[in-house]
This record gives C-alpha cells, structure tokens and sequence, in this order.
C-alpha cells in the first residue's frame, strides 16, 4: 500500500512541450515509506474516535462491554472503547410515556380526533353483562438497565398488561358499579394491580397514572342506560328535596320541642312550689290541731262545708248541755249566738 501511495505522489517526468514541474517544497516532501504509516494513524485516530459520545440530559447512558452490561453513566459528553469493543444504549428516563387501551389518538388537540378499538374496549363484567371501556396509562422508566435489557418491547408489554389488568378489575364489579360510582376505584386499583405485575416482569416501568377516559355501555343498549340514567338523576333530585325538607324542618322541630320541654318543666316546678305550699299549711293546721284538737275539728268542718256549699246562707245551730240554742251564721251576716 505504500509503495502506491510512493507512485502517486512521485512527480512525473513532463511531456514533450511541456516544462518541467517545479519542485516540491521541503514541508511537501515525505520520506519514502511514512504515508502509509500517516494514513494507519489518521484511521486509528478516527477508530478511537467513535468511542466520543454524549448523552442527553433527560436520558443515562448504558455501557455494554462486548453485550454484557457493565457501567450506567450520567448526562454529558463520556467516552467508551470503540466497537466492537464497547457500545452505548440511551434510554430517557424522564419521558412520560402514554399507552391508550380501547381507542386510538389520530390527531391531537386543538382539533383532537380518536379512533375506537372495539375488541380492546368492549369487557365483561361480574354481572354477566357487556360494557365499553377506555383507558390512559401514563408510566416512565424507573430502571434503565432493566426497561432496556429485560424487554424486547417495552410498549406491547404496558399496554397488554394494563389491558388484563383492567379486564380483571371490571370483572369484579357489577355494571352500574362500572359505570357510576366505583368507576374512581377501578382506576385506582388498575394501577396497583399493573404495577405489581410489572414489577414480577422485572420491566423497571413506573406507572405514574391510570385514567378511565370513557366508561359507557355497547352501542346496542346505550338508549336503555340513558332512560336509567334519567330515573337516576330524578331519584336523586328526589333525595335532595326530602332533604332540604328535613333541613328546614328539623331545626323548628327541634325548637318546638325545646319549647315544650321548658313549659313542662315550668308546669313541674310550679307543682312542685304548690306541694310544698300544701305541705306547709299542712303542718301549720296539724300543729294548730294538737294545741286544740275540738277547736280545730270545728274550724275545718266549717271550712269544709264553705267549699261544698258556695253563695248559700248557712246556719248552725247547736245545743250545749245547760239547754241554750247557739247560732252561728257562716256568712257573716249575723254576729252572735244564743
């Protein structure tokens, strides 16, 4: 190779009517045999070259020594043995990544449009029936030497495990459960059972979000579950009356009760105030009696006669033992007795 690199460089001698070249310069002339060697040097140099590499600030870089994996390297510029030797793999670990179950996005936003899967979309659930599913899984890489060494693709396996995984979960519940309240649930629980499962895979995948985007019943029915739907709603318009109701009427219940409580416990104490009275005056005639027993006797008999004949003129009249007729009037009208 160096003997024609020699030949090309050697100058020729000039034509007929042609003048002779004018030599070289000193810095121009090589020594015979050394280009070879400078061309060998300059295609090393480019060789060694190729181990320069740079890695971006969202990815790490993986260092495989002759396929094996032996080093992960930060964002910047590094450099590797060349190939066969050494090589690189990039992986970014900061990208969120997106897998839709049960649709497809053909456009995006502002003028978004999508595309239904039915075989994806279309699940069984714990009742026996049939609804339409729709589903976001939004994950990133948490290991880098495993997302990129342990999966041949790592989108197939998300999205193919999110769809079992769903497919499990809405076959636990009931359709209206499906549709209405537990759709949250069902969500939540997707992403925990997804990420368990990717994580026996070895996949180093984070699940950072499950959303159902679009939960409704097949196309067929769909006219049924909206006649539901509305008596639903006016069920629960219904619920919402009774208890504005209850909320207005409580409080005045609760009043009036109140109200009464205080009267009964006024009507209590006044009984009670009155008991005591009774039993005062009680003990002041019982004490009066034991000082004159006949005296009080009387007195309580007149008393007695006052109340059960009330605005009639009463008389009376008794005989003592000497013969005389005494007269007491009890309204007063007459003063003496006889």
């Amino acid at each position: 190779m160096s003997d024609f690199i020699e030949r090309l460089l050697e100058p020729k001698p000039p034509k007929d009517g042609e003048e002779a070249r004018t030599p070289r310069p000193g810095w121009m002339r090589v020594a015979p045999g050394s280009i070879g060697w400078i061309v060998i040097a300059i295609i090393i140099a480019i060789y060694l070259a190729t181990g320069i590499y740079t890695i971006g600030p969202s990815e790490v870089g993986l260092v495989k020594r002759f396929g094996r994996y032996v080093a992960t390297v930060d964002p910047g510029l590094h450099y590797h043995l060349p190939g066969p030797i050494e090589s690189v793999v990039s992986v970014n670990v900061l990208e969120v990544r997106t897998e839709e179950i049960g649709f497809r996005t053909i456009s995006a936003p502002p003028n978004a449009r999508y595309q239904t899967v039915e075989i994806e979309a279309l699940m069984l659930t714990g009742d026996g029936n049939i609804t339409h599913v729709e589903m976001v899984v939004q994950y990133r890489v948490k290991d880098a030497d495993l997302f990129a060494f342990n999966l041949i693709d790592p989108r197939m396996i998300v999205k193919q495990a999110a769809e079992a995984t769903l497919r499990e979960q809405v076959a636990t519940r009931t359709l209206d459960e499906t549709l209405t309240e537990l759709r949250d649930t069902i969500g939540m629980d997707t992403m925990t059972s997804l990420q368990a499962l990717l994580d026996t895979y070895g996949a180093g995948i984070a699940i950072d979000n499950v959303q159902l985007q679009d939960v409704k019943p097949p196309r067929e029915v769909i006219s049924a579950f909206d006649d539901v739907n509305s008596a639903r709603q006016d069920k629960e318009k219904l619920i919402n009356q009774a208890d504005e109701y209850a909320l207005d009427i409580l409080p005045r219940a609760r009043g009036q009760a109140q109200e009464i409580g205080n009267q009964a416990e006024g009507y209590k104490q006044t009984r009670i105030k009155g008991a005591e009275g009774d039993v005062a005056r009680f003990v002041e005639v019982l004490a009066k009696y034991e000082l004159g027993k006949e005296v009080t006797r009387t007195r309580l008999y007149i008393e007695a006669m006052e109340e059960i004949l009330p605005g009639m003129d009463k008389t009376i009249l008794s005989q003592d033992t000497a013969g005389v007729l005494k007269l007491l009037n009890l309204d007063g009208s007459g003063g003496g007795g006889l």
